[in-house]
Parts: structure tokens; sequence; C-alpha cells
């Protein structure tokens, strides 16, 4: 984040073009404390027995990384932890990516770094199986021909397999990082197949996870590469794409197409689909003094800004949850009450027209800075975790009542 980007955010906070909702209540459920993980990145997910499941980026009990590997837990909704699996880096450091609950009962995730390869420097990343009671397995362990960094959730598609990214790796050199990422597909027993390796023009960087849309293609984004460049030190300012399961992709759009790239840039997290048939999503830059934006696009490509963010409603928006009543939820990362140095996030609610309502801001006790998005449960209630603050400063698990 910029320092000019920084000090706009305290100018802007001033003043606010989003409706402010006074009506929510928001209740801090767990305050993780280091030893049962620290900072989580990741959504929630709720799993067919009620509870909720997720990952801390580091933590946990090993003492092979300097702060913790990170842990895979659940939670109740009641706020009642229970750590998994405490990660020791050669079965994976650094979870960032939210679970999926497949068909077979068990949950299957991403580390961003660790596993058993050399190729890299941090390691190269793993995919692993984790059964509700806690016993792990490590599917793959990415080498970097392969893909490096799989820092986005896995989906299970209609033919059973789980697909995903990497942000890094794969067989095409892209200038400054190593590779240009790629896409996958794994089977739940793990044979890895690499359907597609980015080259730059078609976008680089993946770093949100795909999603299958209803006319069973996937779709996705990259952080940068593309078309257009105008975005900061940034080497392009991002891509749209589809997929088939075979592998061929179609660039659907390149983002900072407008002037000041007031219709985003540098994309980062996992689209959803709306029941218009839209996809919906998030840009971590662009928009207005780079805050990010939120934005939909057909599948032919066709983009609409939603939302460009100010500052006081949040900046560097996170995941979008398509919600029961018909409208997306999301957390911004900074931004909002200015008691953090850039902001400590907020929640909010947007229409699929655009209509933005913020429905929270965090002031540091209640948790800061929320990396993952939110979650509605069966009982209609939304939960979220914060990466920071809270009572021990390793983040927090909340619930957030919405009329």
């Amino acid at each position: 984040m910029t320092i000019l980007k920084s000090f706009l955010m305290a100018v802007l906070c001033l003043a606010a073009t989003a409706i402010s909702s006074p009506a929510q209540t928001l209740t801090t459920l767990l305050n993780f404390n280091g030893a049962n993980g620290a900072s989580p990145y990741a959504s929630l997910i709720q799993a067919a027995d009620g509870n909720f499941y997720g990952t801390t980026s580091t933590g946990g009990t090993s003492s092979a990384c300097t702060n913790g590997c990170g842990t895979v837990f659940q939670v109740t909704p009641a706020g009642a932890l229970t750590t998994l699996h405490s990660f020791s880096g050669t079965d994976g450091e650094f979870p960032i990516a939210k679970l999926v609950e497949a068909t077979d009962g068990n949950f299957y995730g991403t580390t961003a770094f660790g596993g058993s390869s050399t190729n890299c420097a941090s390691g190269c990343g793993t995919i692993f199986m984790i059964t509700p009671a806690g016993t792990l397995s490590t599917l793959h362990n990415f080498v970097g021909t392969d893909g490096n960094g799989p820092n986005a959730a896995l989906i299970q598609a209609a033919d059973g397999n789980l697909y995903g990214i990497t942000s890094y790796g794969g067989t095409n050199t892209c200038t400054s990082t190593p590779g240009c990422g790629t896409i996958f597909k794994i089977t739940l027993s793990g044979a890895l197949t690499t359907l597609y390796n980015f080259s730059g023009s078609d976008g680089r960087n993946p770093y949100g996870g795909l999603v299958q849309a209803k006319n069973g293609k996937f779709y996705g984004t990259t952080q940068f590469g593309g078309a257009n460049n105008g975005c900061g030190t940034f080497i392009g300012c991002g891509t749209a794409f589809s997929m088939t399961r075979s592998g061929a992709l179609t660039t659907l759009l390149s983002f900072c197409a407008q002037s000041g790239c007031s219709d985003g840039a540098v994309p980062q997290t996992q689209l959803v689909q709306g029941t218009d048939g839209r996809f919906y999503g998030t840009t971590y830059s662009g928009g207005i003094n780079s805050f990010g934006t939120v934005f939909s696009f057909s599948a032919a490509g066709g983009l609409r800004t939603l939302h460009r963010f100010i500052g006081n409603d949040g900046f560097d928006p996170q995941e979008l949850l398509a919600a029961a009543d018909g409208n997306f939820y999301g957390g911004a990362t900074f931004g909002g009450n200015s008691s953090c140095p850039s902001g400590c996030g907020t929640v909010f609610k947007i229409t699929a027209r655009g209509v933005m309502t913020s429905l929270h801001r965090f002031h540091g006790k209640d948790g800061s800075n929320p990396f993952g998005g939110m979650l509605q449960a069966t009982s209609g209630e939304l939960y979220g975790t914060t990466s920071f603050a809270g009572a021990n400063g390793d983040g927090t698990f909340f619930s957030l009542t919405v009329p």
C-alpha cells in the first residue's frame, strides 16, 4: 500500500457516499491467541455437521516456523474452537485459502508455502486432505514447473474433481516473478493435471480461485497481465477469463481499460455468480485513488463497475458472498474507522445495481483487517474473521446480525 493511498484514505474518511446502517449487531465470539492459530486470512465454510471450518495463516503448536506454520480448525456457531491440525512446514505452511468439503465428507485445501520441494525458497506449496477428525494427508507437493504458491481455494466441479490455481510457477517465464501461474485439476486421490500455463498477455499470477458457472465453464481472474497497463508498478492490470474443463482459455476482459483505471485494477478474489447469471467480484486497486472496486461482468465479458471505494466505506475489498436476500456481502481490509493506522476495515452490503451500505467499521478491540469473505450460515446469520487485533492481536471470529 502506497503512502499516497494511506494519506488519501485519511482525508476521504471524512466523507462518505455509502449508506451507513447502524442497525447491525456484531458479536466477537472468539479471540485467536497464537497457540490455537493466528491471522486467519481465509473465508470460513459451514460443513454438513453444522460447524464452521477454516484455516489460520500462522500460529499453532509447531516451532518449525517463526510464528507458527498455521492451522486447520473447527469452530461451533457459539465460538468453541477445536484445532484439528497444526502445520509443521514439511506438510505445508501458510494456509490462506478457504477449505472445500467434498462429496466424500472430507475437507480439501492448499498451503501457499511448505511441502517437500526444495525448488522454491520457502517450499512451493501443497494440496492436502483432512478428515473431520483431523487426520491430514498431503495429496500433492508442488515443484515449480507444475505451479508454485497455490494461494486460492479449491472447488469441486460437477465431474467430482478438484480445480484450482497457482499464483506462480508453470512453464512460462514472467518478469520479476517465478513463473506466470497455472490452472490445474486434481482427483480426490491426488493425481494432478496442469490444464493451463499463463504467459502474461493472457493474464498472469492469478490469486482468486475459480468458480464453475451454470454453463459448466470455469471463470476466474488474474491479478496482473492482460492488455492494459497504467496501474502503477504492476505489470498489466489483470484480466477476467473463462476456461473449459479441457483447459481452453478465453480472455474476456482486461482491467484498467478506462482512464485512471476507474473501472478497477488488480482483481485478487474469487468470483461469485449471481442469480442474474452475471459474475461479481472486487478489485484490489483502481477506482478512486486506487481504493478498489466492486464489479460485475457477463459470460461474454461486458464489465460494469458497481462501486468505487473512497476510504470511509473501506478499501482493498475482499471476496463477495451472494446471500439469500439477493444482495452481496463482503469485507474491506482497510479503511473505515481511523483507530488503526490505515483503518481497521469494514463489512458492507451491496446490491446487484451497486447500492452500497456500510454495515460495520472495525475499531481494533473487535478485530481489524478482515482478509477473508463473509459466510452466511443456515441460520441466516453472517460469520467472518478478522486477521489482526482483538484481545490478543491475533484476530477474531465474529457473527453479524443483519435485519
